[in-house]
């Protein structure tokens, strides 16, 4: 990457709605680096969790992004693989905007297999953060203080699946100290993937199951009123037509054989179809909601 990036001051922080908390944070910074635009007028939502993610908890990560970042709100992740990898990818899907704060200088994406997601991110109106200068390797302890960024930028942090040892852990741990929520999102027991998850809600975390218990919680009412017209997508029309079709539940993999759209796609649809409140769910099977 280019070194075209903007450097900004501490004392300059409060000018910026999404950086005036860095002001007081601890350990102090001195400076950050911005490569892109840094949204306005946007909540911003940290959804973070491990890099070697399980299917469920990426596909997780994807939709709260998706649906989150479509109804306005700021995704921001550490541009890691698995959780964070998903999140960022789900708002960029929903048409959203999404940061990552880096645990490196700006010359370079790490992991560079995310390099063109990190490029995507500044196309669609998101911004790159580091605190680092240019030429800064991605030393390990890089990445556990970057987490005190992302946890202070957010309004509030979503776990979706951490490790007892985790960069996720320790993200809650500065999202306490900066008496931000934190909410997460419960496993199998008995995983290694979640110990970290279950420990957190034992400790008082909010545990969310969907993206409404989250919203719920956070005081949003983002549901549109019952006799205002909802505008859907083509995918969601189409799945909705399908659905009016059968007086039962169905099945994503049977509204995928039905509408000839992909698993992805579907899963996309059918979250928004959700939080508008147009499907519901029966267990893995969805149904219009008359």
């Amino acid at each position: 990457m280019k070194d075209n990036f903007t450097k900004i001051e501490k004392s300059d922080f409060k000018k910026y709605d999404l950086l005036k908390q860095l002001a007081d944070i601890s350990p102090p910074i001195k400076s950050i680096y911005i490569k892109g635009t840094i949204p306005k007028d946007k909540t911003p939502i940290a959804i973070v969790g491990t890099r070697k993610a399980s299917s469920y908890g990426k596909k997780t990560a994807y939709d709260f992004s998706f649906v989150l970042a479509k109804n306005g709100f700021l995704i921001i992740s550490g541009l890691a693989l698995g959780i964070d990898t998903a999140a960022h990818q789900g708002a960029l899907d929903a048409g959203g905007q999404t940061i990552a704060v880096l645990g490196n200088g700006l010359d370079k994406i790490y992991p560079a297999s995310n390099g063109r997601l990190g490029e995507k991110m500044i196309s669609s109106g998101g911004c790159l953060i580091s605190e680092y200068p240019s030429q800064t390797p991605s030393f390990p302890g890089n990445f556990l203080m970057r987490n005190r960024i992302i946890s202070a930028l957010a309004s509030a942090v979503i776990v979706i699946e951490a490790p007892f040892k985790s960069g996720s852990m320790t993200t809650a741990k500065f999202a306490v100290k900066q008496k931000k929520p934190i909410f997460v999102v419960p496993g199998t027991i008995g995983s290694f993937n979640f110990e970290g998850s279950h420990k957190l809600i034992r400790n008082g975390a909010r545990l969310i199951t969907s993206v409404n218990d989250f919203l719920s919680d956070m005081s949003y009412d983002l549901i549109r009123g019952e006799n205002k017209k909802i505008d859907l997508k083509s995918d969601e029309q189409k799945i909705v037509d399908e659905l009016k079709k059968y007086s039962g539940s169905l099945s994503v993999d049977k509204i995928c054989q039905i509408t000839k759209l992909n698993p992805r796609d579907v899963s996309c649809a059918l979250s928004n179809l959700l939080l508008e409140e147009v499907v519901f769910q029966e267990g893995n099977n969805y149904q219009i909601k008359l």
